[in-house]
């Protein structure tokens, strides 16, 4: 399977979880269902960190429909613009519009301040998006490439980048 099949097919993936209400399109109000959904399962509600991941999840919507000129994208439409925007861009693609995203999520599941995800703090993430204990031991393993036991914001873009590009199955944004 070439790469650019396996980005396709992992986009729609991400497609399907992000069109919160089942109506064939994504639109603003799925991304904030999704972030309002992270928000309360970590109990950041009227919280800076729960309003810094709102904000970075609309924005992350708000990127990607302006450049497809829509407000509503269908599956190709979304598709279609998140390889170009990101996939197709590689690394500078991913932090542009992902890791925005990635860092709020970060800065909710880091409790005590240090800025990294320890395997504790990940636990929770990896339970919420549906992973046994092992297979979530061995994703913060995978993720973890520098060893330190921490997952910095930079580990988990390239995870997220790697399982989009198929170099790894780790769904970090659910199952």
């Amino acid at each position: 399977m070439t790469t650019a099949t396996k980005s396709s097919e992992r986009l729609e993936e991400r497609f399907r979880l992000w069109d919160n209400d089942g109506n064939g399109v994504i639109e603003r109000s799925d991304f904030e269902a999704e972030a309002d959904d992270i928000i309360n399962r970590f109990g950041v509600q009227d919280s800076p960190k729960g309003a810094a991941l709102r904000t970075a999840y609309l924005g992350m919507f708000d990127l990607l429909a302006n450049a497809a000129n829509t407000d509503r994208m269908s599956k190709e439409q979304f598709t279609e613009v998140a390889m170009q925007e990101i996939v197709s861009k590689g690394d500078a693609g991913f932090a542009r519009v992902v890791q925005p995203t990635i860092q709020a999520i970060v800065d909710v599941l880091d409790v005590d301040g240090d800025g990294e995800i320890s395997r504790t703090e990940m636990e929770k993430w990896f339970a919420s998006i549906g992973l046994s204990g092992a297979q979530a031991d061995s994703a913060f393993t995978d993720i973890d490439t520098d060893g330190s036991g921490n997952l910095s914001t930079a580990e988990l873009v390239a995870a997220v980048r790697d399982y989009h590009l198929g170099k790894n199955d780790i769904p970090l944004l659910g199952v």
